[in-house]
């Protein structure tokens, strides 16, 4: 339970420092694909949690990932590497593991599902 609490806190810093830190690049594509309002918050923190840590993401999270696009995993993956409370991290690694995250859920979501 502490660990969701500490995400939270994580998401609210990324979404108010982070943005005053990030480059203009990607903050102007982050805004101009509306990037912070396509995913809700548990499945937003469960995608961190699967790149920037380790994990999983649900089908239900693979979903909102796909409708967020990849120029917005993107633009987000960099923003969040951007921010000094990353700079520890290996952004060749976290970048990697984004389009891991990315290709892994484009393959679930155009599989067919079983029959019953």
């Amino acid at each position: 339970m502490a660990g969701l609490y500490v995400y939270s806190v994580l998401v609210v810093l990324l979404l108010t420092c982070g943005a005053a830190m990030a480059t203009k690049e990607n903050d102007q594509i982050i805004k101009e694909n509306n990037c912070e309002t396509k995913m809700g918050l548990p499945c937003f923190l469960e995608a961190f949690t699967s790149i920037f840590e380790t994990g999983s993401i649900s089908n239900k999270c693979c979903v909102e990932l796909v409708v967020l696009g990849k120029v917005c995993r993107s633009a987000l993956a960099k923003r969040t590497l951007e921010n000094p409370l990353f700079k520890d991290l290996r952004p060749a690694t976290i970048i990697a593991k984004s389009i891991q995250a990315w290709n892994n859920c484009l393959a679930l979501i155009d599989s067919p599902s079983p029959s019953a």
